[in-house]
């Protein structure tokens, strides 16, 4: 790997800086480190189907922005992946408030797909804490337009962001059936 110049240290820092706390807030949600409020708002329990939306648009996006990028249409890519790229920071704070205010659900121990859900949500969650400093220093690098650092992380980024947001929207349809607020 090349010497990373001043700028790149300071980025790489705030990089690692953004994605630890990202996930540190996740496992302590997870773990119940921050009490839960005696009272949920109702407004809480449209936000897994309000995710699921937000993962399948960004799913869509990366793709038709790959297309872009492939038609060198830097423009359109750019502004794909911006929108991309809002509606994920979007995403992480409304599953953040979500997981803070609403109980656990499990998926049925006697439902022959748990295997399968099971497998799609562990990859979902290890590959969504491993893709947020890969995204971060994908767009650190396509802003600064270093195409080739660009290019040279999201040959990984990428097929790594479109797994996570697919298995959201399917974590997200395998499991809502099983909300204790589902909505028909």
């Amino acid at each position: 790997m090349s010497k990373l110049l001043p700028n790149e240290k300071a980025t790489f820092k705030l990089v690692a800086v953004v994605s630890a706390v990202v996930l540190l807030l996740v496992l302590f949600l997870n773990r119940r480190v921050f009490p839960r409020p005696d009272a949920t708002p109702e407004i809480i329990y449209i936000l897994p189907a309000l995710n699921a939306i937000i993962n399948g648009t960004c799913f869509i996006l990366l793709l038709v922005s790959f297309y872009y990028i492939r038609k060198k249409r830097i423009d359109i890519h750019k502004k794909l992946n911006l929108t991309a790229f809002f509606l994920s920071a979007i995403f992480i704070v409304s599953y953040i408030t979500y997981h803070y205010f609403a109980e656990e659900t499990h998926f049925p121990k006697d439902n022959p797909l748990r295997g399968f859900y099971l497998f799609i949500l562990i990859t979902h969650i290890i590959l969504s804490a491993a893709v947020l400093p890969l995204v971060l220093l994908s767009f650190y690098y396509g802003l600064k337009m270093d195409v080739k650092k660009h290019k040279r992380i999201t040959r990984f980024s990428l097929p790594i962001w479109l797994y996570v947001t697919l298995t959201g929207v399917l974590a997200y349809l395998m499991i809502s059936p099983y909300y204790p607020h589902h909505f028909n």
